[in-house]
Formats: C-alpha cells, structure tokens, sequence
C-alpha cells in the first residue's frame, strides 16, 4: 500500500474535493494543512502510525503494510510476517528484515557473501 501526501491548501478544512475530512486514526476534523491518505482514508500526519513500534509511517517512507488488522512499517511486517530463508554459504537462517546480497538465486548474509577463489568479501 502506499500513501499520498495532500495540502489542502489553506487554512480551511476544506479539502480539493470542497468536503470536511475526518481523520480514520482519532475521529476528528484534519484542520491542519498536510494530511495523508492511506486504505482509502484520510489521516492527521501524527495519527498514521505503525501498530508495533508506533513510529510515524508519513516520516519513515510513503509504504504501508496491512494484515491481521494491523498497519505496519515495512520492517516490523517483515519481523512479523516475512518469510525466513537460508545463506547459501554457510545455510543458517537469514530473519526476514536482515540486509542480504543476492546472486541468481542464492540468497546470502553480507558477512557471507565472498569470492569462493580469494574469499575477499
């Protein structure tokens, strides 16, 4: 899912559609200039958060993810929900949020990712 940054362009609630908008996160008025826009919702920039780690999803990219009736940043929807897989090199788990490097379809640590000649990471 994405998110759409909107100004309402002036002091007003009025938004470009000409309607008074109703924040989805605290139920009242967005009389501020920026909202956002996320499920087809409106949001005050503060009311949008992240349902684990309550970081603010406007500030951390213009993704969010939805599942269980939860919003999420994209890290904590992987720690919850991603799929774990295994280094090709030295085959112990690789959690869902870690960085990796990818080779064709091997998947691996960045500490393990190596030349197999000169082993010079």
């Amino acid at each position: 899912m994405t998110m759409d940054v909107n100004s309402q362009g002036g002091k007003g609630t009025a938004t470009p559609g000409g309607a008074n908008q109703e924040c989805a996160g605290c139920g009242k008025h967005i009389k501020e200039r920026f909202l956002l826009k996320a499920l087809d919702l409106y949001w005050h920039e503060d009311c949008l958060k992240c349902g684990c780690c309550d970081c603010r999803l406007g500030e951390v990219g213009s993704t969010l993810y939805t599942k269980a009736n939860l919003i999420l940043c994209k890290r904590d929807y992987l720690r919850l929900f991603g799929n774990t897989g295994y280094c090709a090199a030295c085959a112990k788990v690789i959690p869902a949020f870690e960085m990796v490097m990818r080779a064709r379809n091997n998947v691996y640590h960045l500490e393990c990712f190596a030349c197999q000649q000169c082993n010079h990471r």
